[in-house]
Parts: structure tokens; sequence; C-alpha cells
């Protein structure tokens, strides 16, 4: 699960804002929190926040999808295919590696189940956030903003959680981020010691890291983000060709089911929920997507966009890893390109090919925390801004590459940062949001249904948390004494 590019947009209204390649970038919008200016008013319109929780708004009167003023909407295939792009990271190329902590038959059980529940708790985020936009007559609301907004417009008694959720949201995207970030470095100095090993000389994993340092540095000095589109747009034809070759390869006399367990010990289950998690949760790309389509009331529903677009994610991720755990068995490994043959050509190009893709995708993963950090400190800097933004930047750069000098190897990385982060945020979260924002109005229904609903799934996300964080850090720890 290691790359999943994000789905982010710019604010349009401001200067030196672009859409280049729009079908490849849709940019980072996390506008409202960035220059403190009401969430209404960024959007073109100037009604103040707060005024009025009118409950008959959200019934009658205000449509805020009439009131949204995006100025290059995406159609309803565009969303689709943004939204694939957003869940079909690296993260597919971890799947074998998942199945091999699951075992066959539990692993393609289990990753239909946690594909379910994390498009559902999608689902209850996006029409959360609706209501919430009608409740508080505003056209559109990021993740943050809907989490602030939730409590700021439920019952009174949690209103003073409204910061600290924001806050939340904010820390576990950077967190989250950040370490995909060290997964990526760990992911293409593995890739290109494999191919030097071969032909040049070996080397240890980490000296690799240490001549990529000033690469990602230059590379991350880029500060607009219409010079990173097209590094984007050769990073995906690069992954596409690499899943190709490595289908090719993968299909080649596949072994009979008998010769992998169809379950295993139950003690490696936290691990596959953490990597399965990393690879399925698109969480962070949902907001403003939705918040850019021309017909939003068509993201979620039966059929809709997203439910069709998370069955096709789920179904492939499911196909690869059981094919790939099948053929490599508890050979497999953390990106299913290092099993590939070491003595063939096509397959050492793999390893070179996917090692510059991820490589051209870091600065894009890199942009997102990048953002919210700086937004949280350059009040402090203002003196030399500038000078201090490219300090930061450098200061962080050297920091992810630095874990992941300190931890070389990918399984318990990703499984720790989907156990930790994204259990919260993709369902922990949205089960809270849900909560609040019905509290009220509609209630929680005949015997509570949406209260003891809601209870499971966050008992279920603070289960896989807990247990996922222990059992990677007990790997992590074991990597380092060995």
């Amino acid at each position: 699960g290691s790359m999943r590019p994000i789905i982010t947009e710019l604010d349009n209204n401001k200067k030196g804002s672009i859409r280049t390649d729009v079908a490849d970038l849709v940019m980072v919008k996390y506008k409202c929190s960035s220059n403190g200016v009401p969430i209404t008013q960024t959007n073109g319109s100037t009604l103040p926040l707060v005024s009025s929780t009118s409950k008959d708004a959200e019934f009658g009167g205000y449509n805020p999808f009439d009131h949204r003023t995006v100025q290059y909407p995406t159609t309803d295939m565009e969303t689709f295919i943004h939204l694939l792009k957003g869940s079909l990271g690296s993260g597919i190329l971890a799947m074998p590696l998942a199945f091999m902590n699951a075992g066959l038959v539990f692993g393609l059980v289990a990753t239909a189940v946690i594909g379910f529940v994390c498009t559902y708790c999608v689902h209850i985020l996006v029409k959360s956030s609706h209501k919430l936009c009608r409740r508080m007559q505003v056209p559109a609301l990021g993740f943050a903003d809907v989490a602030e907004v939730a409590f700021l417009a439920g019952p009174p008694a949690f209103h003073k959680f409204s910061g600290l959720f924001r806050g939340l949201v904010n820390t576990f995207l950077t967190i989250d981020l950040l370490g995909c970030c060290c997964v990526y470095i760990v992911f293409v100095a593995k890739n290109i010691k494999q191919v030097m090993d071969e032909y040049v000389l070996e080397l240890n994993v980490r000296w690799y890291m240490l001549m990529m340092l000033p690469l990602v540095i230059v590379m991350n000095l880029i500060r607009n983000l219409k010079y990173l589109a097209p590094f984007s747009m050769i990073a995906n034809f690069l992954v596409g060709i690499c899943m190709t070759i490595t289908f090719w390869y993968v299909f080649q006399d596949v072994p009979s089911t008998k010769t992998v367990p169809y379950i295993t010990d139950w003690h490696k289950w936290p691990l596959f929920f953490g990597t399965a998690i990393f690879a399925l949760e698109g969480i962070g790309v949902v907001m403003p997507l939705e918040n850019n389509m021309k017909t939003p009331q068509h993201f979620i529903g039966c059929p809709s966009v997203l439910n069709i677009g998370m069955a096709i994610v789920v179904l492939l991720y499911s196909t690869v890893g059981l094919f790939g755990f099948l053929k490599y068995g508890d050979k497999t490994e953390g990106s299913i390109t290092l099993n590939l043959p070491k003595d063939q050509l096509l397959a050492q190009s793999v390893k070179i090919m996917i090692a510059v893709a991820i490589f051209l995708t870091y600065s894009l993963q890199f942009y997102v925390p990048f953002e919210i950090i700086w937004k949280g400190t350059k009040h402090r800097f203002t003196s030399h801004p500038i000078l201090f933004e490219y300090l930061l930047r450098v200061f962080l750069v050297v920091c992810t590459v630095l874990v992941a000098i300190a931890c070389p190897d990918l399984g318990p990385v990703i499984s720790l940062v989907g156990a930790l982060c994204l259990s919260f945020l993709g369902l922990i979260l949205p089960s809270c949001i849900d909560l609040v924002t019905n509290w009220e109005e509609p209630g929680l229904g005949r015997l509570y249904w949406r209260l003891w609903k809601n209870v499971f799934i966050i008992m279920f996300g603070i289960l896989g948390l807990v247990t996922g964080v222990y059992c990677s850090i007990i790997d992590i720890i074991k990597q380092f004494n060995h």
C-alpha cells in the first residue's frame, strides 16, 4: 500500500493557481483553514458561517449544490477515474503480502468485508457533509471542516470538541501522508538495490536511501503544483506498464491452491488489517472529489460513482492479492515487484520503472502534509517566509529519509501507517461524525440502531488500530534487533 496518489485541488480564486491536466491532478483544497477566511466566503457566497443552524434549512430552502461555484466541475466519469486513481495506488503491490498474513480464503473474505466497511464509512461521511452544508447554509465542506462543523452544529455538549477533531483530522492526515513518503523511499531503494546487486555491486539498502536524499530534496523545492503535473503523468504511465508486466509474470504457471494455507494464525491478522486498509482507504481523496463534481448527488446512493468505483477497487485488490500470494507463497515480499526473477532483463526493467514512478510521485504525496504543517507554522516566520518555507521543506524531507533508513522494511511500516491513521480517518471518525450529525435530528432511530451501528464500527476501528499498531511495532523492533 505504498503509493496512493493524493487527489487534491487548489483554490481557484488565488493568483497562480492553475488547472493543468485536470484528469490527472485534481488539486489541494484546505482552503478555509488556510487563510482563516470563513468557508462561505471562499466559496463565493458571503453568508456568515454560523449564523443560523436552522433545522428547516435542512429539509427545504437551502440547496448547497446550487451555491457551489467550482471553476472546472468534474463529470461523473472524471470523478470515477479520480476515485480509482486515489484508491489504486501502489497499495495494490502490497496486497499479496497482506494475503500472506491472512491466508487464501480468509484473505478474500476479509478484503471484501474491509472494502465494504470502508465504502460504507465514506458514504456516511459524505451524507453527513451534505446535511451539515444544508444546516449551516454553506456550499461545500472539506474533510477537516466536516469534522469541525459536525461538532459545532451538534448538541451543545459536543461543541467544545470541534477544534480537537479538526486538529485530529489534520494531524492524522499529515502522519499518514508523511508515512507514505517514508514507505516510498524504502520502496525505491529496495527496487534499485535488487537491480544493482545483480549487475553492479552489492551495497546495504541504506546507502541507496542516502544517495537519493539530494535528489528528493531538489524535487521537493518545487513549490507550484503546476510543475508537478507532468511528473504525475509520467508516473501513471510507468505504473501502468509495470502492472501489466508484473501480471504477465504472476499469471505464468500459477501453482495449485493446495500449496498455500487457506487461513493463517490469528496473531498475523492485524498485519493483514493494516496492509489492506492502507491499500483500500482513499478517504483523504473523497471530500475534494465530491466538492468538485457537477452533480454531487451522484457521488453516493445506489448505483453511484462511489459504489461502482470501490467495487472495482476491491475486485482488483483481491485478484492481485490472491494470485500474487498463490504464485510466491511464503516468499512474498512487501512489494510484488521484488519477487520478479532477478535474472531476466524485462523483470529488472520493471523494478527500475516502478522505482522512478514512485520517486516522481513523492513530491505530490509530500504536497498536502507540507501545506497543512506550513499553514500551522507560517505565522511564526514573518521576517523571511520564503527562506523558512524552503528550510522546513528540506527538514521534513530529511526526516522522512531518516525514518526510512531507521526501518528499511516495507511490510511493518505500511501496516503501522495503515492501522494508525487510516483506521482512525476511515472508520472511527466518519462514525463519530455520523453520530453527532444525526444525534438530535433525525435522532438515533428505533432501538437506537444508529448508535449501535456506529459504536460497532468504532469498536472495529479501535480493535484494528490497537492490534495493528502493536503487531507492527513488535515487527519493527524485531527488525532492529535482527
